[in-house]
């Protein structure tokens, strides 16, 4: 049932977000390219497959630990076209500026945008600008579209068709970094934290896992709503049930303590340079040792299984040998966190 207004919680990327895509948007812009639910939509261009993706950045505050609003505005967009099988090529960047910003810091911003775009070998090459008075806007949104060229055989790896029981659920490191240093810079303005961001643009290592010819059946990026989210959506797609072992899923001490300084779950907690994949038994170990050889992988673990069992739900294995459901946040942990 549709809330009577719309609450933060809208945006969270948990339950209210998708009951609003389904109940809402699907609902008057119903198609076969909505349809599919992947992170971005694959289109066709003749013989060329292309994925097309958009997203908005409106982050709290505007520079954090590790990066700023420009940062993840390209690594945001890189991520979705790459968890998608696609070789990111273009991207467009909107920005709606409140007046008054300091032009110091708007160039700082586009500075790291065009940064984040060399490396990950993009191009920014269309755009807007927008000024709204002064209260109208927080600082600055910034809202960016991507291309990127998809070959046949990855045309399934956005929506998980082929996940089986046995499947690996790998990570390529740590989780929950960017949303405590987030949750750091806007908190604790003044105190020093050792926390940063893990704001990166993931298509070189995606591009590298699968040049290796590793059966990759599923990959998802774990931003908002974090990797409890991303398993949930797996057993949503797939219809099987997965396992996680706690222990073996990897995060910082620091980033621990924050969580637990804070109240909040690091499993529900947003990442910005997180590639999660559902890789075939056969190729796990491959996978792990590709990710591990790339300075964003060095980390990589295999931190759960595709199963029969529990269909449609996520059980994560405690590190005290109990087992708890993960389910979809309900409204928002973390607001404006991207």
């Amino acid at each position: 049932m549709m809330e009577k207004y719309i609450q933060i919680g809208h945006g969270s990327g948990g339950k209210l977000t998708h009951s609003l895509i389904k109940d809402l948007f699907y609902k008057y812009f119903e198609n076969r390219f909505l349809a599919r639910e992947g992170d971005s939509a694959l289109l066709e261009a003749g013989s060329q497959k292309l994925a097309f993706t958009t997203d908005s950045y409106v982050v709290d505050p505007v520079f954090f630990p590790g990066g700023n609003i420009g940062t993840i505005a390209v690594c945001g967009t890189v991520n979705d076209l790459a968890v998608s099988g696609a070789i990111p090529r273009y991207i467009s960047a909107a920005f709606i500026i409140e007046e008054g910003l300091a032009f110091q810091e708007l160039e700082s911003v586009v500075s790291a945008m065009a940064e984040e775009a060399r490396r990950a070998n993009v191009l920014v090459v269309t755009g807007d600008t927008k000024v709204v008075s002064k209260g109208q806007c927080d600082k600055l949104f910034i809202n960016t579209s991507g291309i990127g060229q998809v070959e046949e055989k990855y045309a399934e790896i956005g929506v998980g068709s082929g996940i089986r029981a046995g499947d690996k659920i790998i990570i390529n490191g740590s989780i929950a970094r960017h949303g405590m240093a987030v949750m750091a810079a806007r908190n604790f303005q003044g105190f020093k934290s050792d926390i940063s961001s893990d704001c990166s643009p993931l298509n070189t290592l995606i591009s590298d896992v699968l040049d290796t010819g590793a059966g990759i059946k599923f990959m998802r990026d774990a931003t908002r709503g974090g990797l409890a989210t991303v398993a949930c959506e797996i057993t949503r797609l797939s219809r099987y049930g997965i396992d996680i072992d706690e222990n073996s899923v990897p995060v910082d001490e620091n980033v621990r303590g924050m969580c637990e300084l804070l109240g909040f779950d690091p499993f529900y907690v947003a990442n910005e340079g997180k590639v999660v994949m559902v890789a075939d038994a056969a190729d796990a170990e491959k996978v792990v040792q590709t990710m591990k050889s790339h300075p964003l992988g060095r980390d990589a673990a295999v931190i759960g299984e595709v199963v029969d069992e529990h269909p449609g739900r996520a059980v994560l294995h405690t590190g005290i040998g109990g087992r708890r459901i993960m389910d979809m946040l309900a409204g928002g942990q973390l607001p404006r966190i991207c």
